[in-house]
């Protein structure tokens, strides 16, 4: 028996258009400049306040930080009925959760810096919510790559660390893995570089998710 913990943002759905111009929006309402696609891509998987810090090029979040983030929030379900975004998958995913979803040898989770809202919206636009039997988001845990997200999962269940594979596109979430003990593999079409990926602590990097099987067994 495995567990497979997959990221959402960028490893799942291809969000980065939406979680910009949302993102874009939030930094012109706060006088801020705004902010470059390759800069929001390079802080998804984040916890949303400790994102906004990033981004400003701030260690911590400060008061202000706590402002946009909430700001951002609110501003997230109007932006993506006005785009009229339906987070798409990427290539290959469907396809491999509808083969490994049902598998009795394997339980599927979900572990990502989205709110829990955010990540139901996912789950349910797509159909495929019954595959996972266990989550964590950002309203759950400590921001990647601190371990919980993982490691509470496991203790959910009852599976070891070591008997754990993370499957994610962001540095953050290889980093994660590699702090809870179980296994890290990068995806290559998410938003961070195949070598940002593997000096962050990828066991490996795929660049499709057919290949994701030979690691998965």
């Amino acid at each position: 028996m495995k567990l497979v913990l997959f990221d959402c943002d960028g490893t799942l759905v291809d969000s980065a258009a939406l979680i910009h111009e949302t993102m874009r929006r939030t930094f012109v309402k706060f006088g801020k400049p705004e902010p470059s696609l390759e800069d929001t891509k390079s802080i998804i998987g984040l916890t949303l306040d400790i994102a906004i810090a990033r981004m400003q090029g701030k260690a911590h979040a400060d008061a202000e930080d706590v402002e946009m983030m909430a700001y951002y929030k609110s501003l997230f379900g109007p932006v993506r009925t006005e785009l009229d975004y339906h987070d798409p998958l990427f290539d290959g995913i469907q396809a491999l959760l509808d083969t490994i979803g049902p598998r009795d040898d394997l339980l599927i989770g979900a572990v990502t810096g989205k709110s829990r809202r955010g990540l139901n919206t996912i789950l349910e636009t797509h159909d495929f919510g019954s595959y996972f039997i266990v989550s964590r988001t950002a309203d759950d845990c400590p921001s990647k790559p601190h371990p919980a997200m993982v490691t509470e999962c496991c203790d959910e269940t009852g599976m070891r660390p070591e008997d754990t594979i993370v499957i994610g596109d962001a540095i953050y979430d290889m980093q994660m893995a590699k702090a809870a003990g179980a296994k890290a593999i990068g995806v290559s079409w998410g938003y961070a570089m195949r070598e940002e990926l593997l000096a962050a602590g990828a066991d490996a990097i795929v660049d499709h998710p057919s290949e994701l099987l030979a690691h998965i067994g």
